[in-house]
């Protein structure tokens, strides 16, 4: 009669020591590349802060709510900045995910052919290779005359509405908030389908099977199920928007004011380090590193949200 151990398969099999060992070591490898992920991140943050120093103690918090920056008379304030890469940031991502999301469903469904979705695939996946400042050139030889000639059209026809109240100059927060959003089109895209195929197939069939249509199906069981990882795709999408740098420098017009109106010039915490931290001295270099210290807790801040919100999505 054959030992019980003998029809035990190979993956039940008693553990050697070396396996043990070899688990162990992985864990802690793991753990020691997390740990340096954590410190080379905290290391970032101090010698940015060391270099903000001079400017938080000549400024303090009226940095974040004054409107002046002159380097001439060292007066320096961020808020044009912040409001700047706020709304280019928000006006990107109001463009792009009902495009992303909408495309993730069109890639996740059987629409289409098979071969026809791999190449749609691709496509959107390769518009994240594209570096931004090919998407800058490209936006300041093609996309501002359009928007260009688009303003001029709304500013003489729906100037009464605070979003198009002044005229087109060229550059402005529309063209930077378009390019912004075919930049995080991908990243929303590639997640949302992900998480769109990873949903169950029993959701669909019992959706199905209680006499609901393909569409109500989409709709109000599969997105809703998905719905987690269509946040985080949008979080993502967003962190990715605020530290945009090259592209919204190009497009935006770098004008340190603050206005509703999308035809008007801006500018952003990214653009305004891009065009200034080249050729700053003295006590500029402490404002720049200020203003790159509120991009972080910006940047920051939008990560744990998007955490907040995924858990509180996931106990629903």
């Amino acid at each position: 009669m054959t030992t019980s151990s003998q029809h035990l398969p190979s993956a039940m099999k008693t553990r050697t020591d070396l396996d043990r060992s070899l688990d162990q070591g992985f864990i802690l490898v793991t753990k020691i590349f997390a740990l340096a992920i954590a410190a080379t991140l905290l290391w970032i943050t101090l010698q940015v802060a060391i270099g903000a120093w001079p400017a938080i103690q000549a400024f303090g918090l009226k940095f974040l709510v004054q409107t002046t920056w002159n380097p001439v008379k060292d007066d320096y304030g961020v808020l044009p900045q912040v409001y700047g890469t706020l709304f280019s940031s928000l006006l990107g991502l109001l463009l792009s995910i009902p495009i992303g999301v909408g495309t993730a469903v069109l890639l996740s469904e059987n629409f289409l052919p098979s071969k026809l979705r791999l190449v749609l695939v691709f496509l959107v996946e390769l518009l994240a290779a594209i570096p931004s400042v090919v998407y800058g050139v490209w936006g300041i030889f093609v996309l501002v005359p359009i928007t260009t000639n688009l303003g001029k059209w709304l500013h003489s026809n729906a100037g009464f509405i605070p979003f198009f109240s002044t005229p087109p100059t060229g550059p402005g927060m529309l063209p930077a908030g378009i390019i912004l959003a075919i930049m995080t089109l991908p990243i929303i895209t590639a997640i949302s389908r992900d998480a769109l195929i990873s949903v169950p197939p029993s959701l669909r069939q019992a959706s199905i099977g209680l006499g609901a249509t393909r569409w109500e199906t989409i709709l109000q069981v599969i997105i809703p199920a998905a719905f987690s990882g269509i946040v985080s795709a949008v979080m993502l999408a967003l962190g990715r928007a605020m530290g945009e740098t090259m592209a919204v420098t190009m497009l935006i017009g770098n004008s340190n004011n603050i206005s509703l109106s999308l035809l008007a010039p801006g500018n952003t915490i990214s653009s305004l380090l891009a065009s200034q931290f080249s050729e700053a001295g003295g006590l500029q270099i402490g404002a720049l590193m200020y203003a790159a210290l509120v991009l972080f807790f910006l940047t920051l801040g939008v990560n744990i949200l998007a955490e907040y919100i995924v858990l509180r999505v996931k106990r629903i």
